[in-house]
């Protein structure tokens, strides 16, 4: 099938071409983002792959719907991006990646909990310029901790995993209680518990409308004192400014640790080094010593690049042959 894909980068490419030899749709690259500006360039594309922060809103949709474009693909398990009630009213199915490689996101989140607490990056500095003084580099150690889990599906499980390896003492929060998470002694509780007795809160729970600013001016406050908050999520479900401030009180939140922001779409998976970057709360986030950022990279291995591109071909080949996985979908599916 003729697919639009859309916000490729190289390692995009080379896994989908990878996948495709078994597949053999036809693949059109493009480096641009997809919004409503370039949507037109799907023209004659029955299916469109997109991204994380590409735009699906409703103009888009139906600029791709008016090319012929009747399938969206997303190589990506979130789906906030996607005005799902513009797909159903132009008839367009939407389907996504459910899981990816689990492990690859949690051990992101423990490599921000580590570099964090050891000072890594600050002192990967130090060292490259040749200097070996250890002052203000004082960590904690991991083992005894308690760390608080905000969604425990199969990134917040692949993480309890890891985190009992460390010996810490593990909270959930979630309208379910996973039994995996259960059978490692996990104790479930509420959110407000969950941040006032943890050392370490890590967040994999969805964006949705009643997860927007879990972390907020409020909830932050609740926070134990000298704690660490760790974001592999979604970047909406921490309130920037209030975080921002937060920090600035040094009364309880002492690191920060994020691989998604609320406003990433303009900056993340581009090259901005030789420009002025005009989000100031952004800017500001990087002032900040005990903050650390990376760009949305918590997904980045070559299983989950090779497991998003097999799932993401067998989700067209699916469409095409009427065959939907029911995982897979989001919302109605209307074949071809």
């Amino acid at each position: 099938m003729k697919t639009a894909v859309f916000s490729t980068k190289a390692y995009d490419r080379q896994s989908l071409d990878e996948a495709n030899k078994q597949s053999g749709h036809e693949l059109i690259y493009y480096s641009e983002s997809l919004h409503r500006a370039t949507a037109a360039m799907a023209k004659g594309c029955p299916a469109v792959c997109a991204f994380v922060n590409d735009t699906l809103d409703g103009p888009t949709l139906a600029v791709l719907a008016e090319g012929g474009t009747r399938l969206i693909v997303l190589r990506c398990a979130g789906y906030n991006n996607v005005d799902l009630a513009a797909a159903e009213r132009l008839k367009m199915t939407v389907m996504r990646v459910p899981a990816y490689s689990p492990q690859a996101v949690a051990e992101h989140a423990v490599a921000l909990m580590l570099t964090l607490n050891r000072k890594i990056h600050h002192a990967y500095i130090r060292v490259r310029e040749g200097n070996f003084e250890l002052n203000g580099l004082v960590g904690f150690t991991m083992a005894g901790k308690t760390v608080g889990i905000v969604g425990t599906g199969k990134i917040g499980t692949a993480l309890a995993h890891i985190m009992k390896g460390f010996n810490c003492r593990l909270l959930g929060c979630d309208t379910y209680n996973n039994p995996a998470c259960l059978a490692l002694d996990m104790k479930y509780v509420d959110l407000s518990d969950l941040l006032t007795e943890s050392d370490i809160v890590s967040l994999h729970c969805p964006l949705t409308e009643e997860t927007k600013y879990l972390i907020n001016e409020k909830t932050l406050r609740l926070m134990k004192k000298g704690s660490m908050l760790i974001n592999t999520a979604r970047g909406a479900l921490i309130e920037t400014r209030a975080v921002i401030e937060a920090l600035k009180r040094r009364d309880r939140l002492s690191y920060l640790g994020i691989d998604v922001y609320e406003e990433e779409e303009p900056l993340f998976f581009k090259d901005l080094s030789l420009t002025i970057i005009e989000d100031d709360l952004f800017v500001r986030l990087m002032t900040f010593p005990n903050v650390l950022i990376t760009g949305h990279q918590g997904f980045l291995t070559r299983e989950a690049l090779a497991e998003i591109a097999e799932v993401t071909l067998a989700n067209i080949s699916g469409f095409q042959s009427a065959k939907a996985k029911p995982e897979n979908l989001v919302g109605a599916f209307r074949s071809m």
